[in-house]
């Protein structure tokens, strides 16, 4: 076991020697206080769900106890004082960074930023290779960062002074390239099914992720192909048992072996011959026009031949093949193998290990699995709804497939206390709104009224409809009527209507009497009444409104007798007028056809005096 051992840590660090490791980062803006604002960086775990394409603004808190976030937090949950998520600041060291996120998460916390203890360049916080861990490693769906140790402190130093709340804001959009309208993403695994835990959550992820992925590539929206690590045997072993059990081509290719015994079970070369075969599946499916005939092939493999029913085997893969519907024909894989015992590079695996080494943006592949989209290597948990999340988020914007939009990937962030959004629960309103990239704190439209606020404490209906909604959010109350502070003639805003005091969002009755405001007149006897007021006046004397006095009834009747006769004599004089206006009206109608008549008579008496002359000439 000890020379298997230093075997293994032999092939990696060939398989390492000339690559990198990248850290994958996202943004962290200070929003508030001011005089902290700026941009900073922080690195992506691998564990939790990362909000790849989106963004959170929350409110930062940092534990008065318990700074490292090694023991549970009891009592009450974290809660910010603006409604907005809790980003909770830990310290670095004494346990394991999931158990921190673990911890975090457990008492409320929507992300976790962890300060470094030391001065050095941002790492990414790996999951443990611990049994204990993996009780809680999948359960942990917050996103988790490590900023550095000075970033650490001043968000620390500025919770202490307490002058102001510290907001900030975490960024993912352009944590995932996006540039265009297809996804190009791979998958590094491994065919070995015995490997504890890492196997068991690789295999998990091709079964939960196959449906998705055959939409995606069928689609024409994403291009997968899966990928297989490989190690080369150091030439002084070549020649060695151990190499040659897990080695083919003569130790060009390589894999651990599976149970880490070489007395018994199956040896690393049977793992690198069925990786083998599970690539030469995709390129042939490929060929075809059918690339995603690969998760058919594993899935069913794993079910059919696996190391656990003792059919991990060429014969079991056949007969497997033979039976499917998929039709790949058995001699183009064969060939595509080539011979495993031959001394000469494998043109497939070849390939396989000069991708494992890190260029461009993305870093070396190093550990199992590992899944890389857009050249960018995946952090967080590998599951389905987390994954799919990520790739939606390599779609260039407004181009993400209807798979994108679906349930399936809404894990509805608002179901959990609004989540953290303003809402009405009368009206059923809400400023929160889910999308695969995030909930979104926005005031909504709700039948064509506008709300407009920050979305987190308040939303306020704007405009000429606006008292519909819940009266605007203002006051309203009924008793012997109704009364409300929201103006139909005001676009915003709430006052307190006549008879009522207070901002609009509350109105008290004023007391006119009690407060003089009316009713003064010594003969006047004042009672307050919800709204207003009665006033009475003392015996046959009656309360004029306007003048605030009590008269006398009598004096009233002459002054209405006085308004009555005046109004006679006007609407007299008018109806004379009216007559005399017809009148005259009448007779220049009359002048003027009298004048148009008498222009027509003449041409008749003239034409009688023509026609006399006429018969007279005639009788001479």
């Amino acid at each position: 076991m000890a020379d298997l051992r230093a075997l293994l840590v032999v092939l990696t660090m060939i398989s390492s020697a000339s690559g990198r490791f990248v850290v994958e980062k996202n943004g962290v803006r200070v929003i508030r206080p001011e005089h902290i604002r700026g941009r900073h960086e922080g690195a992506i775990a691998n564990f939790g769900v990362p909000h790849y394409g989106g963004t959170m603004v929350g409110a930062v808190m940092y534990p008065e106890k318990n700074s490292t976030a090694c023991d549970a937090f009891g009592g009450t949950p974290f809660k910010s004082r603006t409604r907005r998520p809790v980003i909770l600041l830990v310290d670095r060291g004494d346990c394991y960074f999931a158990l921190k996120a673990w911890n975090a998460q457990r008492a409320g916390a929507a992300a976790v930023l962890v300060a470094d203890n030391v001065d050095e360049p941002l790492l990414t916080m790996e999951d443990p290779e611990d049994a204990h861990a993996s009780e809680y490693i999948e359960k942990i769906n917050v996103p988790s960062l490590l900023i550095n140790r000075e970033f650490g402190e001043t968000l620390k130093m500025a919770l202490t002074e307490g002058t102001d709340r510290v907001i900030v804001k975490l960024d993912w959009r352009e944590s995932m390239p996006h540039p265009d309208e297809r996804v190009e993403y791979e998958f590094w695994t491994n065919s070995n099914d015995e490997c504890g835990p890492r196997c068991d959550e690789q295999m998990s992820f091709v079964k939960n992720f196959k449906g998705h992925a055959q939409l995606l590539e069928k689609g024409g929206f994403a291009q997968f192909t899966p990928r297989y690590i490989t190690w080369r045997c150091p030439e002084a072993f070549k020649l060695s048992k151990r190499c040659k059990s897990q080695c083919i081509n003569r130790g060009r290719y390589c894999a651990p072996d599976p149970e880490h015994d070489f007395s018994e079970g199956y040896e690393g070369k049977d793992v690198v011959i069925e990786n083998l075969r599970q690539l030469c599946v995709h390129r042939i499916g490929n060929a075809t026009g059918r690339p995603w005939v690969w998760w058919d092939f594993v899935t069913d493999y794993h079910a059919r031949c696996s190391m656990k029913n003792k059919r991990y085997s060429r014969d079991c893969a056949e007969e497997m093949a033979q039976l499917d519907v998929s039709g790949l024909p058995l001699d183009k894989i064969d060939k595509c193998m080539g011979d495993p015992e031959a001394g000469v590079s494998n043109d497939v695996l070849k390939i396989e290990q000069e991708l494992q080494l890190g260029h461009g943006s993305r870093g070396d592949i190093t550990i199992l699995p590992t899944l890389v989209i857009n050249n960018v290597q995946y952090r967080g948990k590998l599951e389905r709804s987390a994954v799919l999340k990520a790739i939606c988020a390599g779609f260039k914007e407004s181009t993400e497939p209807p798979v994108c939009l679906s349930g399936d990937i809404e894990t509805n962030e608002c179901l959990k206390s609004n989540g953290g959004c303003w809402q009405h629960p009368k009206l059923n309103i809400t400023a929160c709104k889910d999308t695969f990239r995030g909930r979104l704190c926005v005031c909504p439209i709700v039948n064509n009224v506008p709300y407009q606020g920050d979305g987190y404490a308040s939303c306020e209906a704007v405009g000429p409809r606006r008292c519909t909604m819940g009266n605007g959010g203002c006051w309203t109350e009924t008793r012997e009527q109704t009364y409300s502070a929201c103006l139909d003639s005001e676009l915003t805003g709430c006052r307190c209507p006549k008879g009522f005091q207070g901002d609009g969002y509350k109105c008290e009755d004023i007391d006119e009497c009690k407060e003089k405001l009316a009713c003064n007149c010594p003969e006047c006897h004042c009672k307050n009444k919800w709204g207003g007021y009665d006033c009475n006046c003392k015996g046959d004397l009656l309360y004029i409104k306007e003048e605030d006095a009590c008269i006398v009834r009598n004096r009233l009747r002459f002054g209405w007798n006085l308004a009555i006769l005046v109004i006679s004599c006007v609407a007299g004089a008018g109806l004379a007028g009216y007559i005399f206006y017809k009148y005259r009206l009448r007779s220049y109608m009359d002048s003027e056809i009298m004048a148009i008549m008498s222009q027509y008579m003449p041409l008749d008496n003239h034409a009688n005096e023509i026609e006399s002359s006429q018969q007279h000439s005639t009788a001479l």
